[in-house]
């Protein structure tokens, strides 16, 4: 019994190491070596003693079970589940430790030949796992059932055990029973088991000792499950934007001080590979500046992948940014996924919100910096990739430091170049211009001929502080040209939303008396008093005057000309 309780182990895909109850050790198998880099003559040793980072000793003492557990090895991050073994009055014999780097059991065992004389052992192991398992003999008779089967096929081990494996099965054939004739895998089937009629997909595979069949494993998959995990990647896919960059410095708007500093950092950073951390408020245009600053680099041609940090759900944040193998996990694709690390490849990844990256994640993030290499979900092989990293956050990252939520070391990784982004309140000369531009951009989009903004509505805006900044203020402009009638070509007081807190009478921007003026004397006169605004609110600058306008200082001159405006 003890050689065949050997070979069972050390065929399964995890790492297993048993203690006694004074905490030494009495087995381990080849991938617990293997993974915790531990040599062969460590049995009778006190666990504590040859293994780093233990909890086994005080498991031994507590019994209480430690199940899932993070816990750090010298090459890895591994998940450990630590259970007590006890006898059959319920004092603790020992503990069996589990370690894992997935979260599935993909194959429990080639040779096993009489699973009862090692059931109390191996129960522990595979009801570690949320993967519902069978096991039958080569009669296909089943010998085995985890907690995970009976929560999703509804039969307990004493209603399955020692029947034929035909007895959990509502529609559909038993997979135990087709692969003792085929003696060969089958995958993907679909069944309907227990009294539920719970639709599942089944994968099965024979298990072999010495060349001899000996029985067949199967790993039942709630289909609802599976389905709830495709709709959770679909949405996934439609918040993960993966691009060619679409802007450049010429699509961002400003004449400011703080925003000229801002574009002459960024542009002399693209010309180097050096990580950039953009900063600021939010809607102050970060994901605008990641795009001009790939589009200025020698990366200009290769990919550039955005990916929005906080907006990925964070058990499938790491497999989407690193890939995974095939097999890593339950709904995982056939021949495994690349990452959007490996996507950008010669490119740009732009890390948006990065202060949202859970700490689980970010040490593989700064090893990923650091060295440019990474090994995807449930892989070995590292990959090396050539990218240059963009990251972008309005959160206050030194604060969050001090607090513990993000690794001091990849704060200093990502801050090697920051560029902080002025807010809208910071630069409000820029406002007038903006609205123009905004303004244009919304004609596209809503299919509208808005010609321009009146004075007093220029006057409104630059006065408001837009928390929201530019992000805000595009939100605002929307709402007021959807106010707007077909046929009007100038935003007016009488166009903004009720709640915008405006006090001035919208009447005072109308035209009370038009008199016998013809249409066009009174478009000139309107043009007029714009012009006269805009010079007033430069301090008579004309240069300024006109950009204000979005026309050439050529044309303001004219305009000035005709309208006997002195300048």
């Amino acid at each position: 019994m003890e050689r065949i309780y050997k070979i069972v182990l050390d065929s399964i895909i995890e790492g297993i190491i048993i203690v006694d109850k004074d905490a030494r050790v009495q087995y381990i198998n080849k991938n617990a070596q293997k993974l915790l880099n531990l040599p062969s003559d460590i049995i009778g040793k006190k666990v504590d003693e040859v293994v780093k980072n233990t909890r086994l000793h005080i498991v031994v003492q507590t019994g209480i079970p430690e199940i899932d557990q993070v816990q750090h090895t010298e090459n890895a991050v591994i998940i450990t589940s630590r259970i007590p073994i006890k006898d059959e009055n319920g004092k603790i014999i020992g503990v069996v430790a589990v370690f894992r780097d997935i979260t599935s059991i993909r194959k429990l065992a080639e040779e096993i030949t009489n699973l009862k004389e090692i059931e109390a052992q191996l129960k522990a192991i595979i009801d570690s796992t949320n993967d519902a398992i069978s096991v039958a003999d080569e009669n296909g008779i089943v010998r085995l059932v985890n907690k995970a089967y009976t929560k999703i096929t509804g039969y307990s081990p004493e209603d399955v055990i020692g029947k034929p494996a035909t007895v959990d099965i509502a529609e559909g054939e038993s997979i135990h029973m087709l692969i003792a004739k085929l003696r060969q895998p089958i995958y993907n089937a679909r069944l309907k088991v227990g009294p539920a009629k719970k639709e599942v997909i089944v994968n099965a595979t024979p298990l072999f000792v010495k060349g001899k069949f000996k029985g067949s494993v199967a790993v039942v998959h709630d289909v609802s499950e599976i389905l709830k995990l495709t709709n959770e990647l679909e949405e996934v896919k439609r918040l993960i934007r993966h691009m060619r960059a679409q802007y450049t410095f010429d699509d961002i708007i400003g004449d400011s001080k703080l925003i000229q500093i801002a574009k002459e950092q960024a542009k002399k950073v693209a010309q180097t590979p050096a990580t950039v951390l953009l900063r600021g408020e939010s809607g102050t245009g970060k994901e605008l500046f990641a795009h001009a600053i790939h589009n200025a680099s020698p990366r200009r041609n290769k990919p550039f992948v955005s990916v929005n940090c906080a907006a990925i759900p964070e058990s499938i944040l790491e497999s989407e940014l690193f890939g995974y193998e095939e097999g890593s996990f339950t709904g995982a694709l056939h021949g495994g996924k690349k990452g959007l690390v490996e996507e950008a490849d010669g490119g740009t990844l732009f890390l948006d919100e990065v202060g949202k990256l859970p700490l689980s994640l970010q040490p593989k993030l700064l090893r990923f910096i650091e060295t440019k290499e990474y090994v995807p979900v449930g892989g070995r092989n590292v990959k090396k990739v050539d990218v240059r990293i963009i990251a972008a956050t309005n959160m206050e990252l030194e604060k969050m430091v001090r607090n513990g939520d993000f690794l001091p070391d990849l704060y200093f990784r990502l801050n090697v170049f920051p560029i902080y982004l002025p807010s809208l309140k910071d630069r409000k000369e820029d406002i007038p211009k903006l609205a123009i531009h905004i303004v244009k951009k919304l004609n596209q989009q809503y299919g509208r001929m808005v010609e321009g903004i009146s004075p007093a509505v220029i006057k409104y805006i630059v006065s408001r502080d837009w928390p929201g900044n530019v992000r805000e203020l595009e939100n605002f402009l929307g709402r007021v040209m959807i106010n707007m009638g077909p046929e009007e070509r100038y935003i007016e007081l009488k166009h903004l939303p009720e709640d915008s807190g405006l006090k001035v009478e919208k009447k005072d921007e109308e035209f009370t008396d038009i008199g016998e003026k013809s249409l066009k004397d009174l478009v000139e006169e309107y043009e007029k008093r714009i012009i006269l605004t805009a010079l007033k609110q430069t301090g008579g600058d004309k240069v300024q005057a006109a950009k204000m306008l979005d026309i050439s200082i050529r044309t303001l001159y004219y305009k000035m000309e005709r309208y006997g405006i002195d300048g």
